[in-house]
């Protein structure tokens, strides 16, 4: 059996995100859709991880399986013309049989777009928050999440994971002409964690708390002790690492 690995970019705005749902409209669904059509062959698309409703991807990894011997650059081509214009194959390449895009990833990242003034360009794809933002401070608070933690507080109360235990790598704030980035890369992510994170942060910068105040958020393993969440149009999911 053949085991072909996409890379891939959309925007996510009008779609229920990645994973597919009935009565909605998804990612997973319109690529196996596009792939069934041009191979006239049933496959079954791995992503590396699901995305929330209204979340996008500028590196989303998947992976499928087929009887067939494909030839790479004609199918990309060809999958990229029958796609809608908010997906984008970026590569396609064959993988070992036994390849998972989900269980194989060592990392996955993400990043977070906040902008300080009104633009048109940025309104899709970052959130408008109009308080001043301290990269210094909010980067001093967030080096009390880098390590392995129970992410409970951080994730949506009915979430399916039963283990909230995650190893984040790196977490950073970045400021370039009025555009923040927020950056954080970890072993794994649980349903509406960064969002939440990224919103905890800020509500500790807005209110002046100390790390003291992530450490508390953490300890507690309940959901209403941290943030809101930021909205969802701000989310990329950037990086599959494998």
């Amino acid at each position: 059996m053949n085991n072909y690995k996409l890379i891939i970019q959309y925007d996510g705005t009008n779609y229920a995100g990645w994973q597919i749902q009935e009565n909605s409209i998804t990612i997973q669904e319109k690529i196996t859709d596009a792939i069934k059509l041009i191979l006239r062959e049933k496959v079954n698309l791995i992503g590396s991880g699901r995305t929330d409703s209204g979340v996008h991807a500028l590196g989303q990894a998947a992976n499928f399986r087929s009887k067939q011997e494909i030839d790479i650059y004609k199918f990309k081509y060809s999958l990229n013309s029958v796609l809608p214009k908010d997906i984008s194959i970026l590569s396609m390449e064959k993988e070992d049989e036994n390849f998972h895009a989900r269980f194989d990833a060592l990392k996955r990242s993400y990043i977070y777009l906040i902008i300080n003034y009104k633009s048109p360009f940025y309104a899709a794809y970052s959130y408008f928050y109009h308080d001043k933002i301290n990269c210094t401070y909010l980067n001093n608070i967030s080096k009390v999440l880098i390590g392995e933690h129970d992410f409970t507080s951080f994730c949506v109360k009915d979430s399916e994971h039963k283990n909230k235990t995650c190893l984040v790598n790196h977490i950073y704030w970045k400021e370039t002409k009025g555009l923040i980035l927020f950056y954080i890369e970890a072993n794994r992510f649980l349903h509406g964690m960064v969002r939440t994170i990224a919103g905890t942060l800020l509500n500790g910068q807005k209110n002046k708390y100390g790390d003291k105040y992530l450490i508390e958020v953490l300890k507690a393993k309940e959901r209403q002790a941290a943030g809101e969440a930021l909205p969802a149009k701000g989310l990329l999911l950037y990086k599959v690492i494998y």
